[in-house]
């Protein structure tokens, strides 16, 4: 059975950096996309960037996370990461990672595994 769990979250202030890991067991995460989503307090969540393992490339969907925010994978560890930089109060929310066996896609409803979330809170 495919797991995830993501670390790394936490409190930070504004203008700083966080490192987000979705560490994989039960299978590789080679042959996935790997998606990274947001929910922020009240509201819905929404997808932020994807990364396709066949391909290589990356995709981001949020114009406000663009230039800031980047996702990577490292096959020896099984583990995809997302780089936060420039960390606005407004990124403020629960971040999880998840996987489809197929090309990236903006909608949750289209993966099929989830880890748990991290908070990442950017306050003074």
């Amino acid at each position: 059975q495919l797991k995830l769990v993501e670390s790394g979250g936490g409190l930070v202030q504004p203008g700083g950096s966080l490192r987000l890991s979705c560490a994989a067991s039960g299978d590789t995460l080679d042959g996935y996309a790997i998606g990274w989503f947001r929910q922020a307090p009240g509201k819905e969540r929404e997808g932020l960037l994807c990364l396709s393992t066949v391909s290589g490339t990356s995709t981001v969907y949020r114009d406000s996370v663009k230039g800031r925010f980047t996702v990577s994978s490292d096959s020896a560890k099984n583990t995809a990461y997302l780089q936060m930089n420039n960390l606005k109060p407004e990124d403020t929310a629960v971040y999880s990672c998840a996987l489809r066996l197929a090309g990236c896609a903006p909608f949750e409803g289209e993966y099929n595994y989830w880890g748990q979330g991290t908070q990442v809170i950017v306050s003074p």
